[in-house]
């Protein structure tokens, strides 16, 4: 296992020799693995084209590492404890022999279907065993998987299936989430008949046992496929710079980006971080309440608690059913000591009433963490003080999509923890502040644009088939740094508190979504002739969507439920727009350059910090658009 910090002089210790000797360091964290053969060289780099490998010429599988070498001395220990959505039904405990077995059972059905080394393979399932089961048997076999969350439109995942070239979509027939039934294999067929000419066979779990139109062609049944397969499945031997994965996310521009992960450097992070920021000791149940679709749950429900031996709690429903008390009755039932979950969650909890967490025994709770977006201070004393009962450190760790792990944090029991604080750097990393200028802010209690000079096993390696839009997006606003996209602020003790995007991209539920991918979708309506998309604070969500949008003159009076049906169909109901105002025209520059800023201060309400108008080709039209803001 790789080394788990005991305590602040360890952190200390451990963090100034990862700074002076990060080849050593990582190479030391690295050798607690299995691998086929050890790397020619730890480390090489370059931000500027960039071009990043670590453990180069290493061989390995990741799956050995997080089955087959627990079985000799926890075979019998529970790998996933999955939760079902609806509360009468029974818990399932998987083993790690029972997983390793499953696993390959369904690498074997892979294989059978064609699948081979560096194919791609989509996921669009709800949170069941066999989504965890079907990604690991991609990684047993070489195959690259993408999942994509099963709440995007059928538009989503066809742009999505495309991008990646994918030859199969593995599904579930249906998805339970709380009292809805969504017809998951439908929004299949749906992206099918868009484009996805990629697709050679669509397997398909039988979850919910909805009738579902059926292609012979292409759809088999996950049962008939995997059910028949030998329990064994040798595993691909993988270089340490092969891709792993490719997951989705939404940047400035309307065209999602496929972020890539590679085999062994994320495998090493992953454990690393997973092992030293929730401090697991054996026996501990631990759970995120992430879906696997996001990076929270690859890192953090299905590779780090694998690699590191735990037990990982899935859960399959919603915070909210059959009532608010849902998640607080799981942690007391199976006496839960890590809880891992979103800020909009919490503050959605914390709205229905403190006598649901008050209802359930919530005494195991050793450790609370936050994700996805920063924690506001209210509903941070309130996640302490209810749930944690002021007993728990509460973490609220910073990372991306791109970090492949967590890069910023507490650490239980070792530093202090500071409301909307995510505080310091793991060992590894090496933030900085940056202004404008391109100068460093080496000083305390100063603001910056949050940036990483030098890299780390888990840093994305490329954009998947347009490594020019990797250079463009983090490697080009400052010479040798990866650029977050989030402005940060350091205190007089150096903790670090992130601020919020910098660029257009929109926090929603901790779901980053490019303002472009909305506009575009807005768009797709025939009497919508330009729109502008900002975020505005939200109470539960931390951002919502404001749409600011001319129509023709033909437009109907239902215009903005149409446009948000459009959005919904395009994207999916996450990116459904909060608030639509329809305009007469937005605030433009001379060149034509639509002044965002200002849209953002009124969507905002900050009506006395607008600014300097006069620049506008029509300042008038500021106060005609404040004069119209919805409440």
């Amino acid at each position: 296992m790789t080394h788990q910090l005991k305590d602040l002089q360890d952190y200390k210790e451990t963090y100034a020799r990862s700074i002076k000797d990060p080849e050593g360091f990582w190479a030391d964290e690295a050798a607690t693995f299995k691998w086929h053969k050890k790397w020619d060289n730890v480390l090489s780099w370059d931000f500027v084209k960039p071009d990043v490998k670590w453990f180069e010429g290493g061989k390995l599988n990741i799956t050995e590492n997080c089955l087959d070498r627990h079985i000799a001395e926890r075979g019998n220990h529970t790998a996933f404890l999955w939760e079902p959505n609806d509360p009468a039904s029974p818990s399932v405990h998987i083993s790690y022999r029972e997983l390793l077995e499953k696993v390959c059972q369904c690498a074997n059905a892979l294989k059978e279907l064609g699948i081979k080394k560096g194919d791609r393979v989509v996921f669009y399932m709800p949170m069941v065993p066999e989504l965890a089961i079907g990604i690991l048997a991609c990684a047993r076999i070489g195959a690259v998987h993408s999942v994509v969350f099963a709440g995007f439109s059928a538009q989503a995942l066809a742009d999505r299936v495309d991008d990646a070239q994918a030859k199969m979509i593995i599904c579930s027939d249906g998805n339970n989430r709380g009292n809805k039934l969504i017809p998951v294999k439908q929004i299949v067929d749906d992206a099918l008949e868009i484009s996805c000419q990629s697709i050679e066979h669509v397997l398909v779990h039988k979850n919910t046992r909805t009738d579902v139109n059926w292609n012979n062609q292409i759809d088999i049944w996950w049962h008939s496929a995997v059910d028949k397969q030998s329990v064994t499945c040798k595993p691909e031997i993988m270089d340490a710079e092969d891709l792993l994965f490719i997951l989705y996310t939404s940047g400035s521009t309307g065209k999602p980006k496929g972020v890539v992960h590679t085999c062994g450097g994320y495998m090493v992070y992953a454990c690393s971080t997973f092992r030293n920021v929730f401090q697991y000791q054996d026996g501990d149940i631990y759970w995120c309440t992430a879906d696997i679709g996001w990076i929270t749950g690859h890192s953090y429900i299905i590779y780090g608690p694998l690699l590191s031996g735990a037990t990982s709690l899935m859960f399959e429903g919603v915070p909210t059913y059959p009532d608010a008390g849902r998640f607080w009755q799981i942690c007391e039932k199976h006496k839960v000591n890590q809880f891992y979950t979103a800020p909009t969650a919490i503050r959605a909890l914390m709205a229905q009433g403190n006598e649901w967490p008050d209802k359930y025994d919530l005494s195991s709770i050793k450790l609370l963490g936050s994700v996805g977006e920063p924690i506001n201070e209210e509903a941070w004393h309130w996640y302490d003080e209810h749930i944690g009962k002021k007993n728990s450190p509460l973490i609220d760790t910073w990372w991306q999509t791109e970090t492949g792990g967590i890069m910023i944090t507490p650490l239980p029991g070792i530093t202090d923890t500071k409301p909307t604080f995510a505080s310091y750097p793991l060992p590894g990393i090496q933030p900085v502040l940056m202004n404008a200028d391109g100068t460093e802010e080496k000083n305390n209690n100063a603001e910056g644009l949050l940036c990483i000079k030098f890299p780390w096993p888990g840093i994305l390696r490329t954009t998947y088939g347009d490594h020019e839009r990797c250079k463009l997006t983090y490697f080009s606003a400052f010479k040798n740094m990866y650029f977050t996209g989030d402005g940060a602020r350091r205190d007089s003790d150096g903790r670090i508190r992130v601020i919020g995007r910098v660029d257009d991209v929109i926090n929603v539920s901790g779901h980053r979504m490019g303002t472009a991918e909305v506009e575009n979708a807005i768009d797709e309506h025939p009497e919508v002739i330009e729109s502008a998309v900002v975020g505005y604070p939200h109470d539960i969500k931390g951002q919502g969507i404001y749409a600011y949008v001319i129509v023709s003159h033909n437009a109907s009076n239902d215009i903005i439920n149409e446009i948000r049906k459009v959005v919904t169909k395009e994207i999916g109901p996450i990116a459904k727009p909060d608030k639509i105002q329809i305009v007469s025209e937005l605030p433009k520059t001379r060149s034509g350059k639509i002044m965002r800023r200002i849209l953002r201060k009124i969507a905002s309400n900050e009506l006395d910090t607008i600014g300097d108008v006069s620049t506008l080709v029509n300042p008038d039209v500021v106060d005609e658009i404040i004069k119209g803001a919805p409440i």
